[in-house]
């Protein structure tokens, strides 16, 4: 009994230990769940962690000798928080904050003011302090001190000014960043080259930035805000990888030549459109590319990527083609005759005018003859007579020699050929002839280059490219090879005859403007009277594309060149008005070529200086280190930012700093684009650039005193 009398305390004591434990815990619960509820809350509140994404910088994209062409700026819209107050939880401290604020403001608006006037000389001092007393009054939370978006250089002066330099807690200064895609050679390739959305950088729209957003873009970073006795901390959980380079194969000094060349005409016959492309024909290389439209105001823009978005028919450049399947079949031979009549000939019930119809015609030509006079009828007589019974046989011979070939390009939108064939619903007995001078198929203009690309090639067809390789931080971490479409286009045999029929159009036919004296030129005159779509060919005002495709030497085809120009009415000709553009951008692009060569050849044996432009030494000595070249060189130009000129001594060069003075126009003559132009936003000045090359001369002379906001032109040659 006494045994269980003891199992029975036991049991009791633990309990009632249990009992007053539990007490003890839900008192101690209670206690800090209501009265020290606030310092708990407080302690809580600092260690807050918010997950937030770092966003990374987006790659650039350079031309082909490695200028800028696109790159991400940033930018900032600044605000003024009228009712930021340290202490939320604690009324009388907000109301103390408040008003040392309201005073802190009070006693430094006038500074302030003087200061924003200065950077920002639009407004006066008066307008600047109105503007900021109507916020306060208001007590608006975000204000925006200026209207528009300010450089990265202005966002730094005006962090210098009272009030504003403090976090934004103590002076209630905003500044919230923004990214911007520029780029420094204004329209030069710029529906090639594409956009991102306006206020979206990391977001491409179209062009290469779109085709290539996943390596431009980079990689997401995530960070962790943590509060820590009141002070946040950015800690790290993954850094964000930055965008890749991307290296393109476009020639800025080969697409200012293009485009100048083409706007031009564009201006002297009042064309609503115009392209220009010229490839390497070796390697497939697109070294400029220009798409102009002419806009309301008169003047010409780049819109629309017309070279290879736009289908058109592509008029007599397509002849060489017909001709190609018929050498190729051995239907005819380049002595094969043709009565071509007297310029008008019934093709099935539809009358067929050769373009000297009203002077008689041509009457009996050889095939090289009708290519040389561009013959409507004598091609497509030709193609008629041996095909009318097979025309799917000439038309897979279209297929066969890449005319319908998908290039499968980079673009969003880019267009593929459209060749219809037999079994087609549209087709009808004078298709077949229509067909075979450039009508009733659509064909992009990079693939008609790329056929005439293939011709001078050897009849290897290869894919245009616009990226030569992929580079991070300075490293090429991806070539992107030639691709070939088609090994033969054709046979030997056929291809030397085709070659030679495109020499004789330059030489001796209506191609002669597109000629040089100083080269072969081949190619072929295209003229070709624009369809208005369901109205057909004689509805409304008419509207003719004329364009002449070709390459150049012609013994050692270097460079093809397509010239596309879309005219208003009479007069039309593709050799009398798109040749003298092809001739005048062949000419510049072979002569630049050839002083390179010359360049390159002299003194060979010897050891060769470049010619180094005034800019950032940094980047100057790290380049001259690379081609181990000697060079005279002190510790503080290893600091970023420092700029001067390289003079060559013998076979060294001479780094000497240059004096920037605060308040004073820098001298950057001689400098590249990229210097230049940050060379004089820090020195508070805006910037236009004119022309490519290095800086000739600036508008606003070197030493001058600088009027913040003022605009200074550098005209680059």
């Amino acid at each position: 009994m006494d045994f269980r009398k003891n199992i029975s305390m036991r049991y009791f004591s633990v309990v009632a230990i249990m009992v007053v434990v539990a007490l003890s815990i839900i008192v101690k619960a209670a206690f800090l769940m209501f009265a020290r509820r606030d310092y708990w809350e407080e302690v809580a509140a600092r260690f807050v962690k918010v997950d937030i994404v770092k966003k990374p910088n987006r790659g650039n994209i350079l031309s082909a000798d490695g200028q800028l062409m696109a790159s991400s700026l940033p930018e900032y819209k600044i605000f003024m928080d009228f009712m930021t107050a340290e202490s939320k939880k604690n009324p009388e401290k907000r109301e103390k904050d408040q008003y040392r604020r309201d005073t802190l403001l009070q006693n430094n608006i006038d500074s302030i003011c003087r200061g924003l006037h200065r950077i920002f000389p639009e407004k006066s001092v008066a307008e600047f302090k109105a503007h900021l007393l109507k916020g306060r009054k208001k007590k608006s939370r975000n204000w925006p001190i200026y209207p528009k978006r300010i450089s990265y250089i202005q966002y730094k002066e005006v962090k210098k000014l009272p009030v504003f330099r403090m976090n934004q807690y103590r002076g209630g200064f905003i500044g919230l960043p923004f990214s911007r895609r520029k780029k420094p050679f204004g329209s030069l390739a710029m529906r090639t080259l594409g956009d991102t959305f306006i206020g979206y950088p990391d977001s491409a729209k179209n062009g290469l930035e779109l085709a290539y957003d996943s390596i431009l873009k980079g990689e997401n970073g995530l960070i962790h805000r943590q509060k820590v006795k009141n002070t946040y901390l950015d800690i790290v959980d993954k850094a964000p990888v930055d965008g890749a380079d991307i290296v393109t194969t476009i020639d800025v000094n080969m697409q200012d030549i293009a485009e100048k060349a083409l706007v031009d005409k564009l201006v002297e016959l009042k064309a609503s459109m115009g392209v220009a492309l010229l490839m390497e024909v070796k390697t497939g290389e697109v070294k400029a590319i220009v798409n102009m439209t002419r806009a309301a105001d008169g003047k010409y823009y780049e819109m629309q990527n017309h070279a290879v978005s736009a289908l058109m028919e592509p008029g007599s450049t397509f002849k060489t083609a017909s001709m190609m399947v018929a050498l190729e079949d051995g239907v005819i031979d380049t002595s094969t005759v043709v009565d071509t009549g007297c310029g008008i000939y019934n093709m099935h019930g539809s009358k067929m005018k050769d373009h000297n119809w009203y002077r008689g015609g041509y009457q009996q030509l050889t095939a090289t003859e009708v290519m040389m006079v561009s013959s409507n009828i004598g091609v497509s007589r030709l193609i008629d007579d041996y095909y009318y019974k097979q025309p799917e046989k000439f038309v897979d011979g279209l297929y066969r020699i890449g005319m319908a070939a998908d290039l499968e390009l980079p673009f969003a939108g880019s267009a593929t050929p459209r060749i219809k064939r037999p079994s087609s619903p549209y087709w009808s007995k004078t298709a077949l002839a229509w067909m075979s001078i450039g009508y009733e198929t659509q064909i992009p203009p990079i693939n008609t280059l790329a056929f005439y690309n293939a011709i001078a090639n050897g009849g290897v067809m290869v894919k245009p490219k616009f990226v030569k390789s992929v580079v991070r931080g300075g490293e090429v971490v991806e070539e992107i090879p030639t691709e070939v479409l088609i090994p033969a286009i054709c046979s030997e045999t056929t291809l030397k005859k085709v070659q030679y029929m495109l020499e004789m159009v330059v030489s001796k036919g209506l191609g002669k403007k597109a000629g040089s004296k100083q080269f072969a030129v081949a190619g072929k005159t295209g003229t070709a009277q624009v369809s208005q779509g369901a109205a057909g060919y004689k509805s409304g005002p008419m509207q003719y594309l004329v364009s002449f495709c070709g390459y150049f030497p012609a013994d050692q085809p270097k460079y093809s060149l397509l010239v596309a120009i879309c005219k208003p009415g009479y007069p039309a000709s593709g050799g009398g008005m798109a040749g003298p553009v092809f001739s005048r951008i062949a000419e510049r692009v072979m002569a630049g070529s050839l002083k390179r060569s010359l360049a390159e050849a002299a003194d060979s044996g010897a050891v060769r200086v470049p010619d180094v432009k005034p800019g950032e030494l940094g980047d100057a000595r790290y380049l001259l280190d690379e081609l181990d070249i000697e060079s005279e060189w002190d510790g503080y130009y290893q600091k970023a930012g420092v700029y001067g000129k390289a003079d060559i001594v013998g076979e060294e060069v001479l780094l000497t700093q240059m004096e920037v003075v605060d308040g004073r126009v820098p001298d950057v003559r001689g400098m590249g684009a990229k210097d230049a132009v940050y060379l004089m936003e820090r020195s508070g000045l805006r910037v236009m650039v004119n022309g490519v090359g290095k800086v000739s001369s600036q508008s606003i002379a070197a030493g001058s005193r600088v009027v913040k906001g003022h605009t200074v032109v550098l005209k680059m040659k």
